[in-house]
């Protein structure tokens, strides 16, 4: 499969998966007004599961997106040395916008684990 059909294909998919699941998560009624007056703490099980699923993919695509940063940098720094300063800084700015992603996806999720404590 041709790498441009491939990205078409996964974009469809993507938006398709989207346009499927948007309604259930947002879907609420007055089965979930019942449970916040109750007291009840049907989805908390869900809401933990949600947190460490979402730090966990964070984490691996921070991983594989700065493993790769890196190994381009350090590929164009082995091929051309005296380009080293100017391959540098741009390579630990786009490591410093990963990791802040990262930890964007860290802090969604203590206070997602904040909600099922409290």
């Amino acid at each position: 499969m041709k790498r441009s059909s491939k990205i078409i294909f996964s974009s469809i998919t993507s938006l398709l998966l989207l346009v499927l699941f948007s309604g259930i998560a947002f879907a609420q009624g007055a089965e979930a007004e019942a449970v916040k007056t109750q007291g009840l703490a049907s989805n908390y099980g869900l809401i933990a599961l949600a947190a460490g699923l979402g730090i966990g993919i964070a984490a691996l695509g921070g991983g594989i997106g700065q493993g790769r940063a890196a190994a381009a940098a350090l590929d164009g720094i082995a091929r051309n040395p005296g380009a080293a300063g100017q391959i540098r800084g741009p390579m630990i700015l786009g490591l410093a916008l990963i990791e802040s992603l990262v930890i964007y996806a860290l802090i969604i999720s203590l206070l997602l684990v904040l909600k099922v404590g409290a």
